[in-house]
C-alpha cells in the first residue's frame, strides 16, 4: 500500500519541489513591488542561476537517475530522495521560517533572494515532472 511505481516517485518529487517553488517564490514576489530595480533583478536572476547550476540542477539529475536506476518497479513512496535530500530540505525550510520571523532578513533580501530561489524550486519541479513524463512513455 506505501508502495508506487518508480515514475510515481518522480511525479512526488515534481509536486513536492513544484509547491515549495511556488510558495517561496510567491513570498519573494510579494515582497518585490517596493524593489524592483535593475540592480535587484540581476541579482534574483543570479540567485535562480546559481541555484539552478549548482544545486537544484544536479539534485533533479541526480535523484532521477538514481529511482529509475532502482532494480524494483515499487517502491517505498518517500524514496523519491534519499536521506540527505530531506536533510538539506529541512534545513532550508527551517533556515528560511527563521530569516523572516526573526527580521534578521530585510525585506529587500526576502524580495531578491526568495524570488530567485523560488524560481530555481519550480523549475526543479518542472524538470522532475518532465522526467516523469519522459519515465511514463518508456
Amino acid at each position: 500500500m506505501l508502495k508506487v511505481k518508480k515514475s510515481t516517485l518522480l511525479l512526488l518529487a515534481c509536486l513536492v519541489w513544484t509547491a515549495a517553488g511556488v510558495n517561496i517564490l510567491r513570498i519573494g514576489l510579494l515582497a518585490y513591488p517596493d524593489y524592483v530595480s535593475p540592480v535587484n533583478l540581476f541579482f534574483s536572476v543570479l540567485v535562480f542561476t546559481v541555484f539552478q547550476i549548482f544545486i537544484f540542477g544536479r539534485l533533479v539529475r541526480k535523484h532521477t537517475g538514481r529511482i529509475t536506476a532502482y532494480e524494483q518497479e515499487r517502491q517505498f513512496f518517500f524514496r523519491f530522495f534519499d536521506g540527505k535530500a530531506f536533510l538539506i530540505m529541512a534545513i532550508m525550510m527551517t533556515g528560511g521560517i527563521y530569516l523572516r520571523v526573526s527580521g534578521l532578513g530585510p525585506e529587500r533580501f526576502i524580495a531578491v533572494f526568495y524570488s530567485g530561489l523560488g524560481a530555481s524550486l519550480l523549475l526543479a519541479g518542472v524538470l522532475f515532472g518532465r522526467n516523469y513524463w519522459k519515465a511514463l512513455r518508456v
